[in-house]
């Protein structure tokens, strides 16, 4: 997983330029044709955004915007690549803006593989993902 980050002082002047979404729509399409991109998107700002907190026992929701935060992700990509090293090569050519005064980056985040949890991963649990995944397919018509 990709996630777009921004720092939060900037959230409010994160709106992308003509341009800057022209880039980006360029380079999605490369990902998508690559067979890289498996999903994508952009997320609102955190004025828009509530926060489910569990600690010690109980669970509150606190409301955004989240003015405590240092950083806000700003988006996200799936993309599907043999290494982490293919990953940052893809992401050394996302387009940015040098004018935009805003300080961004890319923060690159394997999933987890069945293998990397051994034998706590037991054969019902993997029965259940697979059966859960089956059912997020035909219920979105996802790959």
């Amino acid at each position: 997983m990709v996630l777009v980050k921004a720092a939060a002082a900037d959230e409010d002047r994160l709106a992308p330029s003509q341009e800057l979404l022209e880039a980006m729509g360029e380079y999605n399409e490369r990902l998508v044709k690559a067979g890289i991109m498996l999903d994508g998107g952009g997320l609102r700002p955190t004025s828009e955004a509530v926060e489910v907190v569990f600690e010690g026992g109980t669970t509150s929701v606190v409301d955004g915007p989240f003015t405590e935060a240092k950083e806000i992700i700003g988006g996200y990509w799936v993309w599907q690549v043999g290494s982490v090293e293919e990953a940052v090569e893809w992401a050394r050519q996302c387009p940015d803006d040098p004018n935009s005064g805003i300080r961004s980056s890319l923060e690159i985040r394997p999933f987890y593989e069945a293998e990397d949890f051994g034998e706590e991963y037991t054969p019902q649990r993997r029965e259940r993902d697979e059966r859960l995944a089956a059912e997020i397919t035909a219920q979105h018509g996802q790959s």
